[in-house]
Order: C-alpha cells, then structure tokens, then sequence
C-alpha cells in the first residue's frame, strides 16, 4: 500500500492553505450570509468584450497562440502602457500574456529567485507572494507596513532590511487587503535606494486602474527603474474579466526571455478566446474602467464611513476594492472576530492575519459588492459588535 507521506514534496506540504478560504468554505454551508470576503467585481464583463470572445468561437479561432500570446494582444498591451503609463515595450521581446496575474507573479519570482536569496515582501499583502518565494528556494524577508503609513512601503523601512543576499523586491501596490498606494513621491524615494544595486522589482499592479483621488504610477516610471521592474497586471479587478484567466507580464527582455521558457512548459499558452476578449478590452474598454471605478469609488465612501460609525476605526484606502477596518478595540483576534461574526450575524470577513502576520488585528472587507449588500453587512457587524459589549 503506497505510504503518502513518504512520496509528498515535504516542502508543499509544509505551507498552510490560503487563509482567504477557511470562511468561505464555511459560509457555504450557511444560509443567508452575507459576504464582504470575495475579490471579485459584481460586474459582469461588458458585453462588447464578451462578444468579442463570442465572436472569435463563431470564427474557428480555437487553436493555441504563440507562447507569448497574440502578436495583436501583445501590440494592444504595449500601446495600452504607452498611453496610460507612458512606458515604452516592445512586443516582440517585452511582454508575456499569462494565465491570469498570478501565473506571471509565479514564473517572475521563480526566474529571478534561487535557493538562498532573499526576497523583501511588504505585508499586509497578498497571499501568493510567499508561498512562491519558498517553493522557489528563496527567504522571505518580511516588512510589516504601518497603519500610520497608510500601510506603504518607506524607504527607511526598505534600507534596514537589504543585505547582500538580497535579489528582489515585491511591490504589492495598489495593495490587497490594504488598499494602500504608493505615489510618485514615495516611489522615488524607494527607488533612490535600489539605484547602484542589482535588486530587481517585481510590480503587481493588478489593481492599477483602480487607483482613486488620483492616478496610478508605476515604480517603472521612475528613473532607472523600468530596467529592473518586472511589471504583473491583467484584466480579471480592471475589465471585470475575473472568470477569463488572462494577465500579462512587461519588463525586461532577458528576464521575459527566460519566464517564457516556464510558461512554455507549464502552461503552452493562455486561453485563445479570452485573447481576443482582451484585443477588444484594451482598444475599447477604457469607459468601462471610468464607469466601473465610480461605482466602487462611492461603495468605498460608504463602507469607510459605516466602518468608522460603527466602532472600527477604518483609514480611507487610495486603491483596489477593500476596507481595512481595524478590530483590536474588541480584544478579538482577526481569525477570531471572523469566525464569531459569521456564527452570530452571517456576515463572512477575511482575517487580516490571512495576508501574513502584520494583518493582525485587522479584518479584510471588500467593497465590489452592491451597497444594499455593504449597508447590511455594515448593519449586522453592529449588533454583533453589541453582543460583544453586553457580554
């Protein structure tokens, strides 16, 4: 009888499953729950990009792509960069269409990442990013980012932490579950400190498009920094296209030529259809990005504003679709408020502690959910936070 335990990696087995899931899993054997955990947009993916796909089945387009994508996407993506981020690639050599961004944050981190390097990782932060570095041999180098930052990455907190050993830094902004930004100010600071190193960057600008009170800046913007940024964006947060799997990579040629060659062995390419559905996205797509941005920039205001009104002390966020109220006056832990208030009220958060260990204290809330859905979440967390008062 076969012995498992002698034949799994010791190493996978060792990471804990995404703490995002725990109360979901939950939830679904719940009725009436009421859910802020997903980050996902209630949008469904505009019709024109939706008929764009449609109409690439109804012409045969079935076949593989090319390795790195369409020409004609990879083109769209290079203008696209061009005229929002006035940043040069070229699409020959420059950009890699992925498996959503997650299959670009993976191969990125696994080219530039050997056993014994270390990899500074801001957190609060997504919960790929260190799972990666350790199945890729890397040391994670955590900077627990600050409440009174806003929860961005400063310079000082960066320098202290840079060793020799050090070969990449993450750049998890706008962020998830913080919605914190980074602004042209703080990049350059950042970037004054990277300038005469050989650390590469690795910018998950995912939620780019969803920057509010102002715009999205690139760290590959700054001087000198495009040629060591490696640039992971896509189209599930900004065109509603969660369920298309598709995100693309730009940075640096030798590095693209080098993440291609895992994308050709584990992946082959991405989804056809959802190639064309991007052709279309990008070249007619930007009042989508407009109409979508107001719609979550106003449900912000009111979680924030029903956060703060209710006990929990909530800071603004400048990006993405999350709230990141503060729960430490309940004496709770994250996992702990979480797990009570789904029990007591059906309402399903996501402990900040999921997002590594300076998430303590915090619980997630997303904000791409209609506002009769925030206003009765919001509602239901308050007489939860009252039983805790009368207990």
């Amino acid at each position: 009888m076969i012995n498992y335990d002698d034949i799994l990696n010791r190493d996978i087995v060792a990471l804990p499953p995404s703490g995002i899931r725990k109360f979901f899993d939950i939830a679904e054997g719940m009725k009436d729950v009421i859910s802020l955990g997903v980050g996902e947009p209630d949008f469904a993916t505009p019709w024109h990009i939706r008929q764009a796909g449609i109409r690439s089945l109804e012409d045969r387009k079935t076949r593989y792509t090319a390795n790195r994508g369409l020409m004609e996407l990879r083109s769209e993506i290079a203008e696209y960069m061009r005229r929002r981020f006035y940043l040069q690639y070229d699409p020959k050599s420059d950009i890699l269409v992925t498996v959503g961004g997650s299959e670009g944050i993976d191969a990125a981190i696994r080219t530039l990442v050997a056993p014994g390097d270390e990899v500074i990782l801001p957190q609060p932060s997504f919960v790929c990013y260190e799972p990666i570095i350790r199945m890729s041999g890397g040391t994670p180098v955590i900077i627990r980012t600050k409440r009174e930052n806003e929860f961005r990455l400063t310079a000082d907190e960066l320098r202290a932490v840079m060793t020799d050993k050090t070969k990449l830094l993450i750049m998890p902004f706008p962020c998830n579950p913080t919605g914190a930004v980074m602004r042209r100010e703080h990049l350059e600071e950042i970037a004054a400190v990277l300038r005469g190193t050989n650390i590469a960057v690795l910018s998950d600008e995912i939620y780019g498009e969803l920057t509010y009170d102002g715009s999205h800046t690139s760290i590959a913007q700054i001087d000198g920094m495009q040629e060591r940024t490696v640039i992971i964006s896509g189209f599930s947060k900004t065109y509603s296209m969660t369920g298309w799997r598709l995100g693309y990579a730009c940075g640096p040629a030798p590095i693209l030529k080098q993440m291609t060659k895992i994308h050709q062995y584990a992946i082959m390419s991405a989804p056809t259809t959802s190639q064309y559905a991007a052709i279309e996205a990008l070249r007619n797509g930007d009042d989508d990005i407009a109409a979508m941005k107001q719609q979550y920039e106003a449900r912000r205001n009111i979680m924030v504003n029903g956060f703060n009104s209710i006990g929990l002390e909530c800071f603004k966020p400048s990006g993405a679709f999350y709230a990141f109220p503060c729960i430490a006056s309940t004496g709770l832990t994250s996992e702990e408020f979480c797990e009570r208030l789904l029990y007591s009220q059906s309402v399903a958060l996501v402990p900040g502690s999921a997002f590594g260990a300076g998430g303590e204290g915090f619980v997630r809330a997303s904000y791409c959910y209609s506002v009769d859905h925030i206003k009765e979440a919001i509602r239901r967390t308050k007489l939860f936070l009252d039983e805790l008062k009368n207990e």
